[in-house]
Order: structure tokens, then sequence, then C-alpha cells
């Protein structure tokens, strides 16, 4: 018999909150943040960080803009322990930064914590110990009383140590831990006697952390659960609901976004989601998030690949590639409709913001700016087998400069397909330009560009010469503009019928020094060639585009009689 039975599981029991308001409410301003990295991400590694793995993070944490970080738990952690005294005596710790330290409510355990924290100049005591039903009642094998017990006689000697270290101001923080497994009365019931001892003030708040130790339902039940809370502690406007939600729902950033809606002022959680079993709330999510909504986060997150690299590097762990705003490929475009569509939003946003700098972002498929976290637009779209026309183009316009006509889009970009399909894989830039290169720009056989002369009277003139082989010929043509003259020249020569189909040109740069590329189509007797060509003289790139195309035609008849 198989043994996966869902019968063998209970729904979690809503709760009863007839008149709940958070649904109505709207995040306008981030929390106060507090990472966990340190000590919750830590404990969750394969392999703990070393020392110097936990330096570069902290810096990395300061220079990111974290205003409390719990650096460990160094009661339990001799590591831990000298990581904070070298935090303190180092003077590692600016003067707007707090350092945080949690500690089981054991009266030896929260000793060694006040000992690690010597000198410092202001640090949060997190104090917890467990009151969920099956904690309770399976680990523990306490009543409620006697939960309550453990959680007063560990406030009491927190109180009683800090008062021994007035030089140091203490800020009192305690976690009611498997708080989404707690009868929520009871939860009040316990948080009530703790702060009943800590005295809290709203001058001098105590923080309460409400973790969803695991993650139990759905994140709309959390937030009926804060709200129920907030609704029914005591000393509320002395107290700063803080949430530590987790992931083994898949929903932890979401459960915090609306945690905060029903009335937290607080939210740990880890950069980038490492934690234990699926994971932390992840910091860099729910920031960009706010961020994306025009709130500012408070958090510096423009240098997104350094982000990565340190959080990669002192914790061993890789960051999927389609992670929510760090991932490599989060702002990448394969599909083909994708690609025209972004294509033509930045277009049209960056023809926007030149006229009005504050012009908000509007780019289908792209909720914010890559650029604004350190990423290239050369990123938004790479190229496949899916792909279309729109990234082709738009892949050679971010790389060479090159702004392919519709027309042109649609012949090249089947070439790029048979590329695609051939390798089974991403075409690059690079191999882009080449193929390019190859099709069109590359044929100066037979015929080369050599002098030429421009004469406008009735009709234009121009007299060419084409060199071959090391020789010069000459040749002539009279037409309606400079581009038929040089058709009716290469008829007369090459004893073709060549008729212009389509032509466009472009600066590659800005300034008068620019270099200009020229497309053309030709029809040579009924058969379309391509030519395209780039010179810092107009004219003379649109000659010899002309004069590819044709070359093109010349090789396939030399080919042909071979």
């Amino acid at each position: 018999m198989s043994g996966f039975n869902h019968q063998k599981y209970r729904p979690f029991a809503p709760i009863k909150l007839a008149n709940r308001t958070w649904p109505d409410n709207v995040i306008t301003q981030a929390p106060d943040w507090c990472s966990v990295d340190l000590r919750d991400g830590n404990q969750a590694l394969i392999e703990p960080m070393f020392v110097s793995q936990k330096q570069m993070l902290f810096a990395l944490l300061v220079k990111v803009g974290f205003k409390e970080i719990e650096v460990g738990f160094p009661a339990a952690s001799q590591p831990d322990f000298d990581f904070v005294r070298w935090l303190i005596e180092e003077n590692q710790v600016p003067d707007d930064v707090t350092l945080q330290v949690l500690t089981q409510a054991r009266p030896e355990l929260i000793e060694r914590t006040f000992e690690s924290l010597k000198g410092a100049k202001r640090a949060v005591v997190h104090v917890y110990n467990s009151t969920s039903t099956v904690q309770r009642e399976q680990v523990f094998k306490l009543d409620k009383q006697g939960i309550i017990d453990i959680a007063v006689r560990g406030a009491r000697k927190v109180k009683e140590l800090a008062e021994k270290h007035p030089e140091t101001e203490w800020v009192y923080q305690y976690s009611p831990e498997s708080f989404t497994g707690t009868e929520l009365d009871f939860a009040v019931e316990v948080v009530d006697a703790v702060t009943a001892v800590w005295q809290p003030t709203p001058d001098k708040p105590a923080i309460i952390n409400l973790p969803a130790t695991v993650e139990m339902a759905t994140p709309n039940v959390f937030a009926d659960q804060i709200e129920w809370f907030c609704n029914h502690v005591s000393n509320r406007d002395s107290i700063i609901i803080s949430v530590h939600t987790h992931n083994d729902r898949g929903c932890g950033v979401a459960a915090a976004e609306l945690a905060v809606m029903a009335g937290a002022q607080r939210v740990e959680g880890t950069m980038l989601g490492n934690g234990e079993r699926t994971g932390n709330m992840d910091i860099v999510t729910m920031a960009m998030n706010l961020y994306s909504q025009g709130i500012d986060p408070e958090l510096y997150l423009a240098d997104m690949d350094e982000i990565v690299r340190v959080v990669k590097a002192c914790t061993q762990l890789p960051v999927h590639p389609r992670h929510p705003y760090a991932g490599e490929l989060v702002y990448t475009a394969f599909s083909g409709s994708h690609q025209d569509a972004i294509k033509k939003c930045l277009a049209q946003y960056n023809q926007k913001q030149h006229a009005s700098p504050e012009q908000p972002w509007q780019v289908a498929y792209l909720p914010i700016d890559p650029t604004d976290l350190g990423r290239s637009y050369q990123e938004v779209i790479r190229v496949n087998s899916q792909s279309g026309k729109g990234g082709v183009a738009y892949a050679l316009e971010q790389v060479y400069g090159v702004q392919l006509p519709r027309w042109l889009q649609i012949a090249f970009s089947g070439a790029v397909q048979q590329q695609a399909e051939l390798n089974g894989g991403e075409v690059s830039a690079e191999d882009m330009w080449q193929l390019f290169s190859d099709a069109y720009i590359d044929h100066p056989s037979p015929f080369r560009l050599g002098a030429f002369d421009l004469k406008r009277t009735t009709h234009d003139q121009v007299h060419a010469q084409l060199i071959s082989d090391a020789q010069a010929i000459e040749v002539s043509g009279e037409g309606h503009g400079v581009m038929d003259a040089f058709a009716q020249a290469l008829r007369s020569h090459c004893g073709v019928q060549v008729s212009i189909q389509e032509y466009s040109e472009h600066a590659l740069q800005e300034g008068s020094d620019a270099d200009a590329v020229a497309y053309l189509q030709l029809s040579i007797e009924g058969q379309q060639y391509v030519g395209v060509a780039i010179h810092e003289d107009t004219v003379a790139a649109s000659l010899n585009a002309m004069l590819s195309a044709t070359n093109q035609y010349m090789a396939k008849q030399q080919q042909a009689v071979a």
C-alpha cells in the first residue's frame, strides 16, 4: 500500500476574526528589518561559516543598510561567542547598527549571552521558549503554566543582568517559538506574562517576535493570527510586533507582507532566503517587492551581483537562476513575443524619458528596471530557437548599435533560428554578429569600391572605380538620386537588371564623427539580395552596401557556372 496518504493530515483551523481589517490595508513604508543570516542562516548550512566568511557577510549586511543584525547564538556556540567578541572588541559595529543575539530562556545560557555582549553600545537580547501544543505536550511534557514559568524566569534573568550593565543600551525581545502552532489566547497569555516582568513603555518598547517557525497555513491565516494577537495583547503601544516567517509552504514572503498589513512593524529574514528546511523569509525579495511599488525599502540593493557573489561565497549555496530579482535569468526573455514587446516598450520609455526624466516605468514583462540593480539591458533579451525577430534585433542593437529595419529583421531572424536549432542552445550576440557579417557585410569579391565622384545636375551622376583583381574599372551612371545612379552604373557594367527594393541608414554613434551603417535590399534578375556596409561617410556606406549585395549575386553566378 502506498505511503502517500493525505488522510493522516488535518487542515489548519481557521481563525475566528469576524471584523478583520488587514485585507483593506496597504503597505506604504518599509518595516524595520532584522537580518538573521549570521544566526538562523548559518545554523542551516551543511558547513557553518568560517570566521572570515562571517566577517565578509557582516560587512555586506552593514553596506546594504541593515540596522539590526542577529549575529549568533553565543551561549550555545563558542565560534558564535568569539565572533560577537571580535565585533565588539575590534569596534566593527557602526554606531547606527544594533547587534542581536539569541538565547533560550535558560538562566545559564542567558548569563553566557550577556558575557558575550560586554562592552556593546546597544544590543538586542532575544530570548525564546517553545509554546506550541506539540512542543508543550510531546517534547517538554509540561502544562501551560509550566511553559509560562520558563518564559517568566527567562525574562527576569534578562532584566536582572541588563540592570547590572547600564553602560549598554539594552533592548528586550521575546519569541513564543512555534507561534503558528500555539493557541492564540495562550500566546497572548505567555507574552503578557513576559512584558509584565519587563514593563516596556512607548519610549522604551520591547520586541515581541511571532515566528512562523514552521509555515502551517496559507498567508491569510497567518495575517489573521497577527491581527488577532495585536488586538488582544496587553501594552500594545509599548511593544514592537515582529514576525519571522519560514518557507515550508513556499509562502514566506507573502506571509510576512500580509503580517505587516495586519499590524507587524518588524520583519526578520535572510538575504536570498537561506534557512532551515525550505528557508527563511527572503528579505531581498520582500524589499524589492516594496521597491517595485514605489516604496523606499530602506535597504541599498543596487549592486545585486555583489550581493549574490558574497552570499554564495559565505554560504557555499547556489542562487537559482530564476530567483526573484537576484537570479541570473529573471530579466531575460527568450520568447519571441516577449522580446518584441520588451523591445517596443523600452524604445518608448527611453523616448519619453528624454522629454520627462520622471517618466514612470512601464515595460512589458519587466516589473522593475534591471539597471536599478546593476544589470544591463544586454541581459534582458537573449536568443535561442524560440526567439523572434525582435529579440535578434534588440541584441544586435544593444551590443553593436545596429538598428535593423523591419524587413531585415524578418530576413535575418530565420538564419539565427536555424543556427539555434542546429546548435540546440543559445546564440550569443557575438555569434549573431558573425552570422550577420558573413551574410551581408563581408562580400568584397569580385568588386571593391575605389574612388568615386558625385555630380548633381538635373539628374544625379556617379562616377566610380570598381577594384577587381587589383585593376580599377571605371563605371558611371545617372539617376534620380545617388543610389539610383549607382544602380544604373552596375546595370550597365554587369549587364543585369538591378533595382532597389528597400533602403535604410543611420549613425552608429552620436557626434559629427560617427560611422554610418546602410542597409539595402536589391532585386537582381528577380532575386532578392541584402547588403550592409559601415563607413565613416554616409554615401560610401550606401554604395558599399549595394556593392555587397551585387557581389553576392555575382558569386552565386560564378558557383553556378563552376
